[in-house]
């Protein structure tokens, strides 16, 4: 069974997105094996996207996940990447396909409501970053 980690940011929280987010995950087979409420520190969220510490859009993007709580969650399924990332949509909301969740919801490139994991080997960096083996639920 595949697992990815799913973010609703800052402003899908904001939004009162949690429900309607999750909502979705069920609707195409995929199980929460964890979830979790938090503010991330600016130093958190520099380390969790470490990998685009070189790229012009690191501070704001960092300052952005800090603006607010966010829901972390382990996702389980088969092909659970994949369908965690056909169900959000193109990073860039208007490029996304009608009925994701960025193209229903977001309204900015940064502030497009979900962040989830591209490679098994990015998912278990990501997962392992906010949840302990004992956390998981499977």
């Amino acid at each position: 069974m595949e697992q990815t980690l799913s973010i609703i940011k800052p402003d899908g929280v904001n939004q009162g997105l949690i429900g309607e987010v999750i909502k979705r995950f069920e609707a195409k087979g995929i199980r929460i094996a964890a979830m979790k409420m938090l503010q991330m520190t600016k130093k958190q969220a520099q380390g969790f996207y470490a990998v685009h510490r070189e790229r012009p859009f690191f501070e704001s993007l960092t300052d952005f996940m800090t603006s607010g709580p966010v829901v972390a969650m382990v996702l389980e399924g088969e092909n659970v990447i994949e369908k965690n990332r056909s169900l959000m949509g193109a990073t860039n909301y208007k490029e996304a396909e009608e009925g994701t969740i960025r193209r229903d919801f977001a309204t900015d490139i940064e502030k497009n409501v979900v962040h989830g994991s591209d490679s098994p080997e990015t998912a278990a960096f990501e997962i392992s970053y906010f949840f302990n083996q004992f956390e998981l639920v499977s």
